[in-house]
């Protein structure tokens, strides 16, 4: 298993709506716990590029978008559930439950 495959989030917010607030939050911690100096986050406003969330099918705020490695995944919400996210990312911690 590669360990140094970098892993490239989009995270679509809505302004500093409590919500998009917490997603990056919750995102930001995961990526420090599971991914450590292997991921990039981009986050992007969909007040403030409204446009682009719409070109991109963003219909929902927050809204995650994994980028790479393949395949591409989406998840809706503040990321609280941090094994649900995990799974849903392909990420599911070695030794983890099955």
């Amino acid at each position: 298993m590669n360990r140094r495959v970098m892993f490239k989030f989009r995270l679509y917010v809505a302004g500093d709506a409590p919500n998009s607030v917490q997603a990056l939050a919750n995102l930001t911690a995961l990526c420090r716990a599971h991914l450590p100096d292997r991921h990039e986050i981009e986050v992007v406003d969909v007040l403030r590029e409204p446009k682009r969330a719409l070109a991109d099918g963003i219909v929902m705020t927050p809204t995650l978008v994994k980028l790479a490695p393949s395949p591409v995944r989406r998840i809706v919400g503040t990321l609280g559930q941090t094994q649900a996210v995990l799974q849903a990312l392909g990420l599911e911690p070695s030794g983890g439950r099955e």
